[in-house]
């Protein structure tokens, strides 16, 4: 990219000053409740103390979620809230590893251009893929914090440039790869999840966008109907990738693409396990009988990633378990997998909500992890009425059969 008047080098001289008093003060008091430091600090000793306060939270926070952060001396964090809703380091290597395997083939040198750099966690693990990378963002203070940043992680191929996402798309010449982090809040504050209310607006940009790289990735909040979302691109998506950590649904990854693809690959991943398919080939899976579930060894419990992406039919061709029931999302099987992608459980028994079943299958347990799907109570509901605390080794799962009938299942997990 061009050098233009709102270009910072990375290398440059401009970077936030801390001062010596603030910086000691930090190193003294970073392994501590940054609460009982707020509450013992001196305001007149010449600490900047709410500075600093943002400083001890946020490596702290970064030392489970960015752990590369956290181990680099220099990084300045932002105030908490922008900590909190950040990418985490597995979400952002996975978004790497996504952008090589999109760009692998194409001419150098390779260019990412992200237009809504924020912190710049995604931009700091993107950028290392790419011969030339350019961080875009509007907030003054968050493109000197990034800039300062970035050259404390030893991202050299980086330039950060202070300016708005959709106006820059129209001046900078072609990229490789785009990136778009649309902000999910509207003018007053309020969250949004309609594609069309986040800023900027992905869908009204999508011809622009594409005209000036081949390859869009848009990350969008996991509450999206990923099939409605397709739709709404109107044939541009070309993949779209369901990201969980930890069990745990994060994003979801649109990748837009030149020309029209009718069906685009579906990724469902969580940390290690992944299963794609594509879109109008997840059908329904197998429904057990109800007579066939006392014959049943194992309970299989997908990952968020395959329940957001109704991965079902797909799961069952390679691990071939059948579904409890239609809307269940749990499975039973007479072997074990060891590479289910999701939890596994030995089954104890299977039983219906009668007294007798019930005093069966708990034995007098008073504790127990309860869990529902597709059930008329709620898992704190249920726990209350079998008069379970939570916790122990023993699952109970609460479903409906195939049958309609409302059934308990008591497991544990393999050694």
């Amino acid at each position: 990219m061009d050098n233009d008047d709102n270009a910072i080098c990375v290398g440059g001289c401009i970077s936030p000053r801390v001062d010596e008093a603030t910086r000691a003060f930090i190193a003294a008091h970073q392994d501590e409740d940054v609460r009982d430091v707020a509450l013992h600090a001196k305001r007149d000793d010449g600490v900047d103390v709410p500075f600093a306060l943002d400083q001890i939270a946020g490596r702290r926070t970064a030392r489970s979620k960015l752990p590369r952060w956290a181990a680099t001396d220099g990084i300045i964090y932002p105030p908490h809230v922008p900590m909190e809703q950040c990418s985490s380091q597995p979400a952002a290597e996975y978004k790497a590893r996504l952008a090589a395997e999109l760009i692998a083939g194409q001419p150098h040198p390779t260019t990412l251009v992200d237009l809504t750099g924020g912190f710049g966690v995604d931009f700091s693990f993107m950028a290392r893929v790419f011969d030339e990378a350019v961080y875009v963002e509007r907030q003054p203070r968050l493109c000197v914090l990034a800039m300062h940043n970035l050259r404390e992680l030893g991202v050299g191929n980086a330039r950060v440039v202070c300016a708005d996402g959709v106006a820059t798309l129209a001046t900078m010449p072609p990229a490789t790869l785009i990136y778009v982090d649309p902000a999910r809040r509207d003018a007053h504050g309020a969250r949004t999840v309609a594609i069309s209310d986040c800023t900027p607006d992905v869908l009204a940009s999508r011809d622009a966008l594409l005209a000036k790289a081949p390859f869009v990735v848009v990350k969008l909040s996991p509450m999206l109907d990923w099939r409605q979302t397709i739709d709404d691109f109107g044939g541009a998506v070309r993949r779209l990738d369901i990201v969980a950590v930890h069990n745990e649904c994060k994003e979801i990854l649109v990748v837009l693409g030149r020309g029209r693809t009718e069906r685009p690959l579906i990724r469902c991943v969580d940390d290690g396990a992944c299963v794609e398919f594509l879109a109008g080939d997840d059908e329904r899976p197998t429904i057990a009988p109800s007579s066939t579930l006392s014959d049943m060894r194992f309970l299989y419990e997908p990952n968020a990633a395959i329940m957001k992406g109704g991965a079902f039919a797909t799961l069952q061709r390679r691990w071939p378990a059948t579904q409890i029931g239609v809307n269940s999302h749990l499975f039973v099987a007479d072997q074990w997998f060891d590479d289910f992608p999701g939890r596994a459980f030995v089954i104890d028994g299977i039983g219906t909500m009668n007294k007798k079943d019930v005093r069966r299958l708990l034995e007098g347990e008073r504790k127990a992890n309860v869990a529902v799907r597709n059930f008329p109570l709620t898992a704190a509901q249920l726990a209350k009425k079998l008069k379970l605390a939570d916790g122990g080794d023993v699952y109970v799962f609460a479903t409906t059969d195939a049958d309609g009938r409302h059934i308990l299942i008591r497991a544990h997990k393999r050694d």
